[in-house]
């Protein structure tokens, strides 16, 4: 009796992952083997980055902040800590783009808080 293999599905799998490979970089958008393990690669850094990009962002807020912060003559920790204590919720996200975008705005919630 003949082996029986299923070259319909093999091939569509394998096509699936070539084509999610168009556009790398030398072989690994045409040699099968190098293909899956740079897609596999790429999935697991997707992963990974979708967390640290979080982080990413929070750092530069933070950072932001400190630079609106200090033009108004405060440091961030004694700022955030003010925020705090007088139950102001604004986030870090909003505080930076405050600090960036609307200076006037940012040195009218420092000055509240001050």
């Amino acid at each position: 009796m003949p082996r029986s293999v299923n070259a319909v599905a093999s091939r569509a799998r394998r096509k699936k992952i070539l084509n999610r490979t168009k556009g790398y970089w030398g072989r690994g958008k045409n040699v099968w083997t190098v293909a899956k393990n740079k897609w596999e690669k790429g999935q697991t850094y997707a992963y990974r980055d979708r967390k640290n990009k979080k982080r990413e962002f929070r750092s530069l807020w933070i950072n932001r902040i400190n630079a609106g912060c200090r033009q108004n003559g405060i440091s961030y920790s004694v700022f955030i800590g003010k925020l705090h204590k007088n139950n102001v919720e604004l986030n870090r996200k909003v505080l930076a783009d405050l600090a960036m975008n609307h200076p006037q705005a940012f040195t009218a919630v420092v000055d509240m808080v001050k």
